[in-house]
């Protein structure tokens, strides 16, 4: 361990991720004890940020107004299937809770069903409701194709989406090595790529972000950067 290392408990790998992490929270029976550890833990381990349920969000904010860690909240979670006026709500309420960053969940039907102008209407209308907060697009590439995933990274760019986000967590499986390659690839160096789903481990963690992921949301942010 260097002995430039300010955070003696933290591995030399760890240090190389705590400022990617968005430590998340996003499991339907958490708490409100739950959500201050949660934080507690962000605020220990300086991660980027916090990602919670849009109801547990004002919490979320109120415990770190002054810590400069993000809350992430999501909307049209996990299904992306509601409708676009119910994500504008969800992001407007975000909003004013003190939310700084939205991760919304892609309308994967509009996508199979290549109604792409509607894929992209529905995006961009959170972008506008974020009105400058960075909006986190949720492609559930787990649900599709590689076509698909090329078409949703692109559709996400026009829109005005500032990342492209691989998982729910709440699906078939999470974040693979050779989605975020593709994703990176297709969305250039510009644009956010987040690999969530299924990051327990530094060594998963170190990979996505060899293969191109620039956030990493994951519940074992502590276990990982340990």
């Amino acid at each position: 361990m260097s002995a430039t290392n300010k955070y003696p408990n933290i591995t030399e790998n760890g240090l190389k991720l705590i400022s990617l992490i968005d430590h998340t929270n996003l499991r339907p029976e958490a708490t409100e004890s739950d959500i201050r550890r949660l934080c507690e833990e962000a605020m220990h381990y300086k991660f980027k940020a916090v990602c919670v349920n849009l109801c547990r969000a004002q919490l979320a904010c109120s415990i770190l107004k002054t810590s400069g860690i993000a809350v992430a909240t999501v909307t049209g979670f996990p299904l992306g299937a509601v409708s676009t006026l119910q994500k504008v709500k969800e992001t407007a309420e975000a909003a004013v809770t003190g939310a700084t960053e939205i991760d919304m969940v892609m309308n994967v039907g509009y996508l199979k069903d290549k109604e792409y102008r509607k894929v992209k209407e529905d995006i961009h209308a959170v972008v506008l409701a974020a009105n400058g907060r960075p909006v986190k697009v949720i492609l559930e590439t787990c649900l599709l194709n590689e076509e698909e995933k090329i078409t949703a990274c692109k559709l996400s760019a026009e829109a005005g989406a500032h990342f492209v986000k691989t998982s729910t967590g709440f699906s078939l499986s999470g974040a693979t090595e050779a989605d975020i390659r593709l994703m990176r690839n297709t969305v250039g160096p510009k644009m956010g790529v987040k690999a969530s789903g299924g990051i327990k481990t530094t060594e998963t963690a170190l990979k996505m972000v060899a293969a191109g992921a620039n956030r990493l949301g994951t519940s074992a942010g502590v276990q990982i950067v340990t």
